[in-house]
C-alpha cells in the first residue's frame, strides 16, 4: 500500500475499512509530516495528543460498526472556526490566547462523522488578504517552488495554511472559508481542489466573522470526490444560523462520482477577459473550453455586463461589514486588553495593539463608507450593484448550467510581491469575487502549470444551491486534465 499520508480521504476512509491501517496510524502517519514541514509555518496551534485521542476514539467506533462517512480522516481546521478548549485566534494578536468553550457547527458536523483534527491553520489575519501575509503568526509558504528559483512563494489567502497543509500532505483535507475567493485563490496557488459552497450551505455559527453577508466555509482537498465528501460531512441546516438554508442536502459525493457532462451546456463570460490577465491563464482557459467541448458539455457565450464593477462594490460591503463585525473586538471580554487611564483610552490601545495594518485599514475604509453623509453614495450604492451582479447571473444561467472561468489572474507570486500595494492585492480576487457577491457555489480545479512549472486553477461556478452540477462539471474538468503534479520534497 501507499505512503498513509500519499492517500486520498476516499481512499483512506476505504484502507481504514479493509483494516489496512488504524485511525490512530493514519493520525501518526500525518502528524509525522506536520514535525517535517513545519517550516512552511501552515499551522498556529497543532494538537497531537487531541489527535491521537480522536483517533483512538475512531478506531472504537469502527470496531462498533458505526463509521461515519469520515471516519478516521485527519484535518486541518483554519484558526477562524472556533473549537472547544483550543485556541482560537483567526490569526490576530487581539485574539491569541483565546480558548473558545463551545465548537463551530460545521467543525461539530466534522466530529459527528468521524473527522479528526490535527491542528488549526494559519490564515490572513480575521481572513483579511490574498496572500496569508498578513497573518500575526507569521506568513505561510507555499510548498510549491518556481522551476530554478528558491524563492519563497505565497499559498494565496486567506485560508493559506489549509491549502498549504493539503499541497504538502500534511492533512489529506482541510477546512477554509470563502469571502471573496478566499478558498479558491489558494487552491488554484497550491495546485489542489477548494470549494465554495452557495451561501447559506454550510453554517457561519462560531465561525469569526469578517463580512457576515459573503462569509462560507468551504473545503479544500486533492481531489474532487474528496471536496464533496468533506461538504457532505460539513453542509446541512443549523437553527443557530438565521441564513443557514432549511434545504434537504443532496447526495454530493454521488456527483463527484459522476463525470458524464454530456448535454451539459458550459457558459463563458465574455467579461472575464480582462486586460492584465497572465497570457498562460488564457491560454488554459481555452484549453479548459476544448476539454469540455471534448467530454460532450456544449459551450456557449455569455454577458456578466455588470462584472466590472464587482471588485469595487465588494471592497466597500467587506470592509462596512467588517468594521461592524469587529467592533467588539474591544478589550472588555475577551482577548487582548492594553490599559489604558480610562475607558476609552483602553478602546484605542487594545484595538491599536491588537489588530495589524490590513485590519486597521479595512475598518477605516468601512467606517468611512457607513458614516453619515456617506452611507448613499457609497455602501448604499454598493448594495444595488450587488442586485444587478446577481441579476446578471440568473439571466446567464437561463442559457447554461454552470460557467467556466479562471480562478486567479496569475499563478502563485514570491512572498514580499505586490504587498506595498493594496489595490494590485485585492485584484488576486477578480474572478471570484463576482461570485461571493451573489452567493454562488464555486470550485477550483488545478488543469496545468505554467512555464515555471506553477499550478494554475480553473473555476466552476452554478446556480445557487446547485452544488451537484458544479460538482458534476468539475470532475469532468478534473479527469480530463488530468492534473497529478505535486511540489517537490512533499
Amino acid at each position: 500500500m501507499a505512503n498513509l499520508t500519499d492517500l486520498t480521504i476516499a481512499q483512506l476512509v476505504a484502507a481504514m475499512g479493509r483494516k489496512e491501517a488504524s485511525a490512530v496510524e493514519v493520525a501518526d502517519a500525518h502528524l509525522k509530516k506536520l514535525d517535517e514541514h513545519r517550516a512552511l509555518n501552515a499551522f498556529i496551534t497543532e494538537t497531537p495528543d487531541k489527535a491521537r485521542a480522536m483517533a483512538k476514539a475512531s478506531d472504537e467506533r469502527r470496531a462498533r460498526g458505526q463509521a461515519g462517512l469520515l471516519e478516521g480522516v485527519p484535518l486541518g481546521i483554519k484558526d477562524l472556526f472556533c473549537t472547544e478548549g483550543v485556541q482560537t485566534t483567526a490569526a490576530s494578536h487581539i485574539l491569541e490566547g483565546f480558548v473558545p468553550q463551545y465548537e463551530s457547527t460545521v467543525t461539530a458536523n466534522l466530529w459527528k462523522q468521524g473527522a479528526v483534527m490535527v491542528g488549526k491553520t494559519n490564515l490572513d489575519e480575521f481572513a483579511m488578504g490574498s496572500s496569508n501575509m498578513t497573518s500575526h503568526f507569521g506568513g505561510v509558504e507555499n510548498p510549491w517552488k518556481k522551476r530554478g528559483d528558491n524563492r519563497k512563494l505565497v499559498p494565496g489567502g486567506s485560508s493559506g495554511g489549509s491549502a498549504a497543509a493539503v499541497a504538502a500532505y500534511m492533512v489529506p483535507g482541510s477546512t477554509g472559508t470563502d469571502t471573496g475567493g478566499s478558498i479558491r485563490q489558494p487552491a488554484s496557488f497550491c495546485g489542489i481542489v477548494g470549494m465554495k459552497p452557495t451561501y447559506g450551505r454550510c453554517s457561519r455559527w462560531g465561525v469569526v466573522a469578517f463580512s457576515s453577508s459573503l462569509d462560507q466555509p468551504g473545503p479544500f482537498a486533492r481531489t474532487v470526490e474528496d471536496s464533496a465528501l468533506m461538504l457532505q460531512a460539513m453542509a446541512g441546516h443549523d437553527p443557530k444560523d438565521s441564513t443557514s438554508a432549511t434545504l434537504a442536502l443532496p447526495d454530493f459525493v454521488a456527483a463527484a462520482r459522476n463525470p458524464d457532462i454530456k448535454g451539459m451546456k458550459v457558459g463563458i463570460p465574455k467579461e472575464y477577459r480582462v486586460d492584465g490577465t497572465a497570457p498562460e491563464i488564457v491560454a488554459l482557459w481555452e484549453k479548459g473550453i476544448e476539454m469540455m467541448k471534448a467530454a460532450g458539455a456544449s459551450i456557449v457565450e455569455v454577458s456578466l455586463p455588470h462584472t466590472k464593477y464587482a471588485l469595487p462594490a465588494y471592497y466597500i460591503v467587506a470592509p462596512a461589514e467588517c468594521s461592524s463585525n469587529l467592533a467588539r473586538y474591544d478589550g472588555v471580554r475577551f482577548g487582548l486588553r492594553v490599559p489604558g487611564k480610562d475607558l476609552i483610552e483602553m478602546y484605542q490601545n487594545t484595538r491599536g495593539a491588537g489588530f495589524g495594518k490590513e485590519v486597521r485599514r479595512r475598518i477605516m475604509i468601512g467606517t468611512y463608507v457607513l458614516s453619515a453623509g456617506y452611507y448613499d453614495a457609497y455602501y448604499k450604492k454598493a448594495q444595488q450593484i450587488r442586485q444587478l451582479i446577481a441579476r446578471d447571473f440568473k439571466e446567464a444561467f437561463q442559457k447554461c448550467d454552470v460557467l467556466l472561468t479562471p480562478t486567479a489572474p496569475t499563478a502563485a507570486f514570491a512572498a514580499g510581491e505586490k504587498m506595498d500595494d493594496p489595490v494590485t492585492m485585492y485584484l488576486n480576487d477578480m474572478f471570484t469575487i463576482p461570485a461571493s457577491m451573489a452567493g454562488l457555489p464555486g470550485i477550483s480545479v488545478p488543469v496545468g502549470a505554467d512555464k515555471d512549472g506553477l499550478p494554475l486553477g480553473l473555476q466552476l461556478i452554478g446556480r445557487s444551491f446547485d452544488e451537484e452540477s458544479v460538482l458534476r462539471s468539475a470532475a469532468a474538468l478534473e479527469k480530463a486534465a488530468a492534473f497529478t503534479g505535486r511540489a517537490a520534497g512533499y
